[in-house]
């Protein structure tokens, strides 16, 4: 009966240990290697955010409970965010999203007007104009440059954030993505 027990236990111990092993094997895979995408193994709860839309009305995230949130933080003098905004703008009128939410925040201390000007000038139609009106949420984030997107999930939590610009268009990132939407 001893030896029954033993291989009993002997064989649950191997179950544990397979199961762990590929949960986190197809968990790690799960992450498209994409360039610039860091995905958070545990995700981080975002605090009170607030920043201001074009018509100087001010903006809070927690009025957007129950959707997939991505914060673009760029601003008019920056090349890389120059390449990606179009991309991203793409990105506000695909229909495969049903509850994606995208707020392109200027972070540079500079005039509307000057993002009016890059948005005629990159052709951005579907996104609009949000400022960082207390200068305070690159500290907020830890930024450590521009263009970072945050990623942020139906439960208000950063999951995942990409470090630099990104083709906001590439399939294996939107296919990805379309799981928290």
């Amino acid at each position: 009966n001893i030896p029954f027990r033993m291989k009993l236990v002997t064989l649950k111990i191997f179950t544990l240990i397979v199961y762990l092993l590929t949960s986190k094997y197809s968990y790690a895979t799960d992450v498209p290697n994409i360039k610039n995408l860091v995905f958070h193994k545990e995700t981080k709860k975002i605090g009170k955010i607030e920043f201001k839309n074009s018509n100087n009305n001010i903006e809070n995230l927690s009025s957007y409970k129950n959707k997939l949130i991505l914060l673009n933080f760029w601003a008019t003098w920056c090349a890389p965010c120059r390449e990606e905004m179009p991309s991203l703008d793409k990105l506000k009128s695909n229909n495969k999203f049903k509850n994606l939410e995208i707020f392109a925040i200027n972070v540079g201390n500079e005039e509307l007007k000057k993002s009016i000007i890059f948005y005629k000038n990159y052709n951005i139609k579907n996104l609009e104009i949000y400022f960082d009106h207390l200068s305070n949420l690159p500290n907020e984030f830890l930024l450590r440059g521009l263009p970072t997107t945050i990623l942020i999930n139906k439960n208000n939590e950063e999951f995942a954030r990409i470090i630099g610009s990104m083709d906001f268009q590439n399939k294996k990132f939107i296919n990805w993505l379309k799981k928290y939407d």
